[in-house]
């Protein structure tokens, strides 16, 4: 895999593209953020659970920015600041209100998972951050030295404890995602428990206290599958959020020795198998193997190792 091949991954990710201007500067600033919420052409994405309202009318799928007058003229502590697009703040919300009606989702709603493949990279960069400091915000209401209820500060982006004034910062749980490969160009792909018979992606886990991620990388197959790959071969391709509910997924490649037939682990994954390029091909076309879809870096992993984008239809 050459520099230019592994640059290309992170071209082509769909979920990550920095398009804001964070302004990281400026979240303490108390007038500054009044300022932006006050600004005629500031807006606000809420976020409805997982999902995020669309523009109506839209044969490719546009948030839904509100106004931020629509939530009033003074800022609610629980909208954070997601930054400046062009001149225009953006901020974003959560609304957890139960619903009145019989718990359908409206049919202008979304979620990331649904829509991301279509996304622009602005819109793909606000539901992302949106949700993963949404989460956040909902999963960490007090504080977790002393149990008492924290206060939001630096525009949603810090919560402090008044009891102890500890300052708590949102969470992003790295994991690994790798695609083992053997010296005959095969990729070894997996199905997780619970899956479809015919779903199979690359394999993956959390990076643990104390771990770099390439050890995790070694760790994840040989637990998971029982195939040994050789640490120095480990080779990063790009990363992407994904914030169901905080991580971020950190994609690699890695090589092994010829010859290790696969053992699942039978409580993660239940069945694995290697692919030369022919099979992948004739199995996916069959509908035999449906492999991730396009708003995963799973997919991008394999098409990096594959040479060339793959058919859509070949998505679960």
């Amino acid at each position: 895999m050459t520099a230019a091949q592994g640059r290309s991954i992170r071209d082509r990710l769909l979920v990550g593209r920095p398009v804001l201007n964070r302004v990281d500067e400026l979240r303490g600033d108390e007038g500054r953020v009044a300022a932006f919420w006050a600004d005629p052409s500031a807006t606000v994405l809420v976020l409805y659970g997982d999902d995020v309202e669309l523009q109506e009318a839209s044969p490719i799928p546009t948030l839904r920015l509100a106004p931020t007058s629509t939530l009033g003229t003074v800022r609610p502590d629980a909208a954070f600041l997601l930054g400046l697009d062009g001149d225009a703040p953006v901020f974003g919300i959560v609304d957890d209100t139960p619903s009145a009606d019989d718990g359908d989702v409206p049919s202008n709603r979304a979620s990331l998972r649904q829509i991301g493949a279509t996304l622009s990279a602005r819109d793909s960069e606000l539901i992302t951050t949106t949700m993963a400091l949404g989460n956040w915000h909902r999963t960490h209401p007090r504080c977790s030295r002393c149990g008492a209820a924290t206060v939001i500060e630096r525009a949603g982006w810090v919560r402090r404890c008044p009891v102890d004034d500890s300052l708590h910062f949102p969470r992003t749980d790295p994991a690994v995602i790798v695609l083992p490969i053997d010296p005959f160009s095969r990729v070894l792909l997996g199905r997780r428990i619970g899956w479809d018979q015919s779903w199979f992606s690359t394999l993956a886990g959390f990076v643990e206290p104390g771990e770099s991620a390439e050890s995790a990388v070694v760790r994840e197959i040989a637990e998971e599958v029982g195939v040994e790959v050789d640490p120095a071969t480990v080779q990063f391709m790009g990363s992407q959020p994904w914030p169901f509910p905080s991580s971020i997924m950190l994609g690699f490649h890695a090589f092994g020795r010829s010859n290790q037939e696969p053992k699942p682990d039978g409580e993660e994954i239940v069945e694995a198998r290697w692919f030369t390029r022919d099979q992948l091909f004739e199995a996916c076309e069959s509908g035999e193997v449906k492999i991730p879809p396009r708003i995963s870096i799973a997919r991008h992993l394999i098409e990096a190792w594959y040479g060339e984008e793959l058919p859509g239809q070949w998505s679960r």
